[in-house]
């Protein structure tokens, strides 16, 4: 140890608190995360799922899945993949959906109960601690739902835990702003909202995918990205601001909220309020355990 080294208590007490600071950003991040998806389930089962349909029927596609396949939804939301995946591996297979919402959960359930998928369960938990064994799933599906992942490596390291060998994972994320509209618009509408609790979270933070394949092929997932054109519709701008944008922003100041419609109309309705199509690549990693 030289002069200028502190002495080792001194920097152990500095690492304590150090991850006591990032453990409380963590935690903050996950309650914020909890608070909107829980106050936008409504919405997302009336206006979003149609729209995203064609997203879940790519992952949907490329996991294929076969009777009696066990598989994981990551992030299954309103059940909208866990509702697909369970019609496919039938009462022989399983179908276990997780989320961190639980009013996303209670919509799911519903939705499940109505449609008799007696082997299609749901339970409350985070990418980053799975709520599962080892080596118990045949298929993990993460439809839009690793981009609001807090930590990504150790997600990475949960999901190899979990799958078993030659296991196989199909995630689906969206592309850069300038590639997809709907991240151009949550973006532009969002920097009126200021930061959330949590960096690198938000439709956009897996724009580029190489980092969290790194990750993966770490943890014993080898992984690739497949780009896809995608797309949904809405009737007016006043339509997509409600969908998209109403629940995050309610509870901005009246000024500073008609500023990000603004900014939105201008970036995105140059012809003023009109339908519009959403133009989204979607990014779908596909990987496999070794």
């Amino acid at each position: 140890m030289t002069a200028a080294d502190p002495p080792k208590k001194e920097w152990l007490d500095l690492r304590f608190e150090e991850q006591e600071m990032d453990s409380q950003q963590e935690q903050a991040g996950l309650a914020w995360q909890v608070g909107v998806w829980n106050r936008i389930s409504d919405v997302y089962v009336r206006e979003i799922d149609r729209r995203f349909a064609p997203v879940v029927e790519q992952v949907i596609a490329r996991a294929q899945l076969t009777p009696g396949d066990r598989v994981l939804d990551l992030g299954t939301g309103t059940g909208a993949v866990a509702v697909r995946a369970g019609q496919i591996v039938g009462p022989q297979g399983l179908v276990v959906g997780i989320d961190i919402s639980a009013g996303m959960l209670g919509v799911a359930r519903q939705r499940v109960a109505a449609q008799g998928l007696a082997t299609v369960t749901f339970r409350e938990g985070r990418a980053e601690a799975l709520p599962a064994e080892d080596d118990s799933f045949d298929v993990v599906l993460a439809s839009l739902s690793l981009m609001y992942v807090i930590d990504r490596g150790a997600a990475a390291h949960e999901l190899a835990r979990v799958l078993r060998p030659q296991g196989r994972l199909i995630a689906a994320v969206w592309a850069e702003p300038d590639a997809c509209d709907i991240v151009l618009f949550q973006q532009t509408a969002g920097r009126f909202a200021g930061p959330p609790p949590v960096p690198g979270v938000g439709p956009g933070a897996l724009a580029d995918p190489t980092p969290f394949i790194q990750q993966l092929a770490e943890a014993g997932i080898r992984a690739r990205a497949e780009r896809t054109i995608l797309g949904f519709d809405f009737e007016s701008f006043g339509a997509a601001w409600d969908t998209l944008a109403g629940v995050t922003t309610a509870q901005l100041p009246v000024e500073r909220r008609q500023e990000a419609q603004a900014a939105v109309l201008a970036a995105m309705y140059p012809q003023g309020d009109a339908p519009r199509h959403f133009r989204n690549t979607t990014q779908f990693i596909v990987g496999r355990r070794g």
